[in-house]
């Protein structure tokens, strides 16, 4: 039974260590269609529970091991606020955690709760998944337990972040015919605006799914981040099926299509060019561009 994984070293969190909630099984509120545990029945609570010190003894005879550690990310083989410790957890943790960032990966099923608001406000960190906001899409794409109403999920959501003042990351998972239409898109859209979080990453399936589904190529993942407002803080995560060349942009094609979403520099070495990638260099020397740092990545923004 391994509590704690890695570490591993990312680009937004530098090295990170892992905590595992539930390392004996899966034990989860959903059974989404691009899971890459086995498909298992839904559960509303852990029937198999490890203690709080049973992970601090994991953690801190880890952190002895290793003293550079960044950060640390409390998952599951599921979900992790199902962990019914999680506040005590968490008091634990932030005894023994120094300068390390703490950041939780959550599918946002009971953010509602106010047992669960207050755990969550203990972390540096919160990256909630939200990848349908109806309730058809819900039920389709993350097959969620039948307590769980995503008008609940989105009104938790509201009331969390009114309380929360650090980084709250939405994930979105888009997955080929199944959220990725005109609908389901708009409904995201209209709701994201209201919760305006720090940041939304947006990507596909890159592993192994539980069920047959397919992922979508990076330029449609593209075509649905202009879909979204220009507003909207919109980082695309997966890039490993890009197929397409990159083309030639001028200065004014740079400005509008930066105007319109707002690009990380992985973006830029898909798109662009290398004449286009020079255009860009001179922009943000004349400060018509500029860099802006969003909850870990850095945004080439059109300057107002």
């Amino acid at each position: 039974m391994q509590i704690i994984f890695g570490p591993v070293n990312s680009r937004r969190f530098g090295k990170s260590l892992g905590i595992d909630l539930s390392p004996s099984k899966k034990q989860c509120n959903f059974d989404c269609l691009y899971c890459e545990l086995a498909p298992a029945p839904t559960v509303d609570a852990y029937d198999e529970v490890v203690s709080v010190e049973e992970i601090m003894k994991a953690l801190n005879n880890t952190l002895g091991e290793h003293q550079d550690i960044d950060a640390l990310t409390v998952t599951a083989n599921g979900e992790p606020t199902l962990y019914h410790h999680l506040s005590e957890l968490m008091d634990e943790i932030n005894k023994v955690k120094g300068t390390i960032k703490t950041l939780i990966l959550s599918n946002a099923a009971n953010i509602h709760e106010p047992s669960i608001q207050e755990a969550l406000q203990k972390f540096d960190t919160v990256k909630l998944s939200l990848d349908c906001a109806t309730p058809r899409c819900l039920k389709r794409l993350d097959r969620a337990h039948k307590s769980i109403d995503v008008e609940e999920i989105k009104s938790g959501m509201l009331s969390f972040k009114a309380k929360f003042s650090k980084p709250l990351i939405i994930e979105i998972l888009f997955v080929k015919g199944v959220n990725d239409g005109e609908e389901e898109i708009e409904a995201l859209n209209k709701y994201l605006l209201m919760l305006k979080p720090t940041r939304i990453d947006i990507g596909t399936i890159d592993r192994p799914p539980a069920y047959y589904v397919e992922p979508l190529a990076y330029e449609a993942l593209r075509k649905i981040s202009l879909k979204f407002d220009a507003n909207l803080p919109i980082y695309i995560a997966s890039r490993k099926t890009v197929i397409g060349e990159p083309s030639a942009y001028s200065r004014e094609d740079i400005l509008e299509t930066i105007k319109k979403r707002p690009l990380t520099l992985a973006d830029i070495e898909v798109l662009f060019d290398s004449a286009s990638k020079i255009r860009l260099k001179k922009l943000i020397d004349e400060k018509k561009i500029e860099i802006e740092n969003c909850a870990g990545y850095d945004f080439f923004v059109k300057n107002t």
